[in-house]
């Protein structure tokens, strides 16, 4: 048999183990060393292009120490501070509960970058909340899937660093231009959010009060400091995103362990609510120790155990699908569209269906470099394609058949996978609207970059 046929059955092949649930990392290893073998590749090629990432990938160091942050501010109950904060702001209005919870996701994605975590999370901590404030309890999962989505846009994102990486451009430019098209993101879906729950009147009511918004967000003020803190350092230059990453993280341990000291030697109780506590009470979340550190660090290498191997595992897959033509017939697929627009709507549309059946990262690895130099070919600025590209994969996170985020939220709230899919209807227009406002004016991705 020819090379092209020994390709086709072992596409075939994984594609069917990956129909089977077998993990993508296995899915994608087995095809890289398959046709490995079939285009006389050595397996010490492999072995020496998979020891050149971790050498020169510097930059990917960012991608496990935001994980570990996520999992520390998730277990030192600065999360909680943070949806509080949302929940005073936007209680008044109906389906306050609900918005509050998507703002939240906001805040937790500006500090975790994480879009599973950011579901998780969210989803573990409002879901119950939302049930009781009279929320349809699938329309409450599915809110929590949809704010998740967020979670690789809004920065620091782990896929930002990812892409970054395998396109050779400035991660901290990448983080600042997810900025405003990751707050519109969460706009539109609380603007979809508010119309749906004003037409069924779900959630209950609570009265803006001053007070309350300004002792939220003074107990807050942990989770605010850590994104002022990432957000600055990057934006003026002070560090690169991996230092970031490590200030982060340092800053998250030290804050959760002398929040635990603090409350045990003042005897404070974790179970107050905010009218109950003091503005100094407010100063400390319940924290963690320093044995509970290492669990936590396991629990974040387990999520990086997973991605670090597959994006070596890309590089050798991007040498494959050059030496197969792969990146030349797609390119000359997208290319014969015409010009701006055609090739941008073109591009769009190979990554909406890519994100339906595969997750952000596979879709990044195989497409990023081969449509990036399309679209930069025909004019499009390559920082606002990166955007443009990751806010659709980012769409896929709630997009059947494979939509990662429904598994998640379906997993921490209950709630079967097929009965979240009517509900993110109002969240998927909401993020396809926003999607093409961004990708029509590039000022959205590019107007915070200095040097734009």
């Amino acid at each position: 048999m020819d090379t092209g046929t020994w390709v086709t059955l072992i596409s075939l092949g994984v594609t069917f183990l990956f129909m089977l649930g077998v993990p993508v990392l296995l899915v994608i290893g087995y095809w890289v060393i398959g046709c490995s073998f079939v285009l006389g590749l050595t397996l010490d090629n492999m072995g020496a292009e998979l020891l050149n990432v971790f050498n020169k990938g510097f930059a990917l160091l960012a991608m496990p120490l935001f994980i570990l942050t996520g999992d520390l501010i998730n277990q030192s109950g600065i999360a909680r501070r943070l949806s509080d904060f949302a929940y005073a702001c936007l209680g008044w209005m109906r389906g306050g509960l609900a918005m509050a919870s998507l703002g939240a996701c906001g805040l937790f994605a500006a500090i975790s970058g994480s879009n599973s975590a950011t579901t998780a999370t969210i989803g573990s901590m409002l879901h119950p909340e939302m049930v009781k404030g009279g929320y349809d309890e699938r329309f409450s999962a599915a809110t929590a899937a949809a704010g998740g989505t967020v979670g690789i846009i809004i920065p620091p994102s782990i896929i930002f660093i990812v892409y970054g990486f395998l396109m050779n451009l400035p991660i901290s430019d990448l983080f600042v231009a997810g900025i405003l098209p990751g707050a519109m993101m969460v706009i539109g879906m609380q603007l979809a959010c508010w119309i749906i729950c004003r037409r069924n009147g779900w959630g209950f009511l609570i009265p803006l009060q001053l007070n309350r918004v300004l002792k939220t967000a003074f107990g807050a003020w942990l989770g605010f400091f850590a994104i002022g803190l990432v957000l600055w350092g990057i934006y003026t230059g002070k560090f690169s995103p991996t230092e970031a990453a490590g200030v982060t993280v340092g800053f998250c341990v030290i804050a959760g362990v002398l929040s635990w000291l603090v409350t045990k030697l003042t005897g404070a109780r974790s179970d107050k609510t905010w009218e109950e506590k003091s503005y100094a009470e407010m100063l400390v979340v319940e924290g963690f120790t320093i044995p509970q550190i290492p669990s936590i660090v396991v629990r974040s290498a387990q999520i990086t155990g997973i991605l670090a191997p597959l994006i070596a595992i890309s590089v050798v897959m991007q040498q494959i699908l050059s030496l197969l033509g792969a990146q030349q017939t797609i390119g000359d697929f997208v290319t014969s569209m015409g010009g701006y627009h055609a090739v941008l709507f073109t591009s769009m549309v190979i990554v909406f269906f890519s994100g339906m059946v595969l997750e952000s990262l596979p879709v990044t690895i195989i497409l990023a470099p081969i449509l990036a130099p399309i679209a930069a070919s025909v004019g499009v600025d390559p920082i606002h394609f990166s955007v443009i590209f990751l806010v659709g994969a980012s769409i896929g996170f709630i997009t059947p058949p494979y939509g990662l985020n429904l598994y998640v939220a379906s997993g921490v709230t209950g709630v079967p996978y097929f009965r979240l899919l009517r509900y993110t209807v109002p969240y998927l227009a909401a993020l396809i609207g926003v999607w093409v406002l961004v990708s029509l004016v590039p000022d959205f991705a590019l107007v915070l970059l200095p040097n734009k």
